[in-house]
């Protein structure tokens, strides 16, 4: 099931798999039962559509977020995101059945991976009703990036892109909903909220089951963190923080302020 998502091009076709696959899981899972956790040979990169181009970070074009193209333009970004993210979870699922994880494992990444496909669904949405779409405008090549380089790093997968790049989204988020007030675009602001909401979730998953393995391995999570996100994210992490969200979803403060490019006491190395 994961291997059909992440081999769909086309973003609506994907998220449609998505929400399948996850109804059929928790279908399972309520009439007490769970589908066999089998063995796959994910993809390196999932299908992609053929728009958007993907560009270089620094060749996708920059807009103000003040004008209706450049507000477009974000959307674009957060859906952009929103996709990557859905084929991130169903990849996570195949790419690791060779550690033994508990059924909770897979219960919270299936449900991710299916709010996520709502996320995608909802900013489309938005988009479209502004007159755009989806593969619209260029887009952020490096997204996937991560994903291959912890393809074979479980617990570097679960610090780099739970705790550091879904993280960042807690921190930035409120900055969007300012944006999306001030241009009073509802729609855009409904979506924003529930995205929102739900990504905490998807944050302390990562967290939860970082800790899980470093306690059935017997490592420290603190130092192991320091060392994935320093060999695997290529760049400090960007302060200011979402203090308030992050320990919500079980990161505390100390994880994250060593690593930042600005660093305030008691941090400061």
């Amino acid at each position: 099931m994961a291997v059909e998502v992440l081999t769909t091009a086309d973003g609506r076709a994907k998220t449609a798999l998505s929400h399948k696959h996850a109804a059929t899981w928790f279908a399972a899972r309520a009439r007490g039962e769970t589908i066999e956790i089998g063995h796959a040979s994910p993809p390196l990169r999932p299908a992609r559509p053929e728009k958007p181009e993907l560009l270089s970070p620094r060749d996708v074009p920059r807009r103000r977020p003040g004008s209706p193209e450049g507000r477009i333009a974000l959307l674009h970004a957060v859906a952009h995101i929103e996709l990557n993210a859905v084929d991130l979870h169903w990849d996570i699922i195949a790419r690791f059945t060779d550690t033994p994880m508990p059924v909770g494992f897979y219960d919270d990444w299936v449900k991710s991976a299916d709010e996520e496909s709502k996320h995608f669904n909802l900013i489309c949405d938005c988009l479209e009703a502004m007159g755009s779409h989806y593969g619209a405008l260029a887009a952020h090549a490096g997204m996937w990036r991560a994903a291959e380089d912890t393809a074979e790093d479980f617990l570097g997968r679960l610090a780099v892109v739970p705790m550091v790049l879904e993280a960042r989204g807690l921190d930035v988020t409120p900055g969007m909903i300012k944006i999306f007030e001030k241009a009073k675009e509802e729609q855009t602001l409904e979506a924003l909220r529930i995205i929102y909401a739900e990504e905490v979730g998807h944050v302390a998953y990562g967290a939860k089951w970082f800790n899980f393995l470093c306690g059935r391995d017997n490592l420290d999570p603190k130092s192991e963190f320091h060392a994935l996100v320093q060999r695997y994210f290529h760049a400090n992490l960007k302060a200011p923080f979402n203090e308030e969200k992050r320990a919500e979803a079980g990161i505390p403060p100390d994880f994250y302020w060593p690593l930042a490019d600005e660093l305030p006491p008691p941090y400061a190395r």
